[in-house]
């Protein structure tokens, strides 16, 4: 399945909840869903469908997908690797999640969504260690430092003046100064503000 190149308010509409999809309008009375909070579409408006177990596993594999921007395939591949690890394979999912590099961007505050932090990584602002990086989904570990290259600072500093407010969460220790970030523990899955039942999505793979 390719990326969803729709409107993002209908997205969340779609799964019920706000997904963070467009930036700092997700925080504001402009969020679509915080204006019309209805299933897009006038047939979802006069026919609801019936809440069946397997339309609740879907909805939320689907609500996970969107909000961190993946397709199908790329997916599944996160839950069979969450499978080999060690402990609840929903929470394994979710961090395996969190510790994408575009989502750490975003997370960091140092792009406004996690649309924008992919786009930005692939245009090459970052430095990874030191080094050029540009794939959105390395996984990053901890003592990893995430920096945004010298010449490039200039492009991110209404970014981050942007999101100067939004809290980091506490496995990411931020230098707004220098524009960069370091891990320094695991993602604490508590801190993601996201309402994801994770079991429901294991489950889904499971059948």
């Amino acid at each position: 399945m390719g990326r969803e190149t729709g409107p993002k308010c209908r997205q969340c509409r779609r799964e019920g909840g706000k997904l963070f999809l467009k930036g700092e309008r997700c925080y504001t009375p402009s969020c679509g869903v915080s204006r019309r909070n209805t299933p897009p579409g006038e047939r979802a408006k006069k026919h609801r469908p019936r809440r069946s177990q397997y339309l609740l596993h879907l909805r939320e594999k689907q609500k996970a997908r969107r909000i961190y921007g993946l397709g199908e395939r790329q997916f599944r591949i996160y839950v069979e690797q969450a499978k080999q690890k060690k402990g609840a394979t929903g929470e394994a999912l979710l961090t395996v999640l969190e510790q994408r590099f575009d989502n750490a961007v975003y997370r960091a505050g140092l792009a406004s969504s996690r649309v924008q932090a992919r786009q930005m990584i692939t245009h090459g602002h970052f430095q990874l260690n030191g080094r050029a990086a540009n794939i959105p989904s390395i996984l990053l570990k901890e003592s990893d430092i995430v920096q945004v290259k010298e010449g490039r600072r200039g492009r991110v500093k209404g970014i981050l003046e942007a999101n100067k407010d939004r809290e980091v969460p506490s496995w990411l220790e931020k230098n707004a100064e220098q524009a960069r970030f370091q891990v320094i523990a695991a993602p604490k899955l508590e801190e993601t503000g996201l309402a994801i039942a994770a079991n429901l999505i294991v489950e889904f793979y499971s059948r």
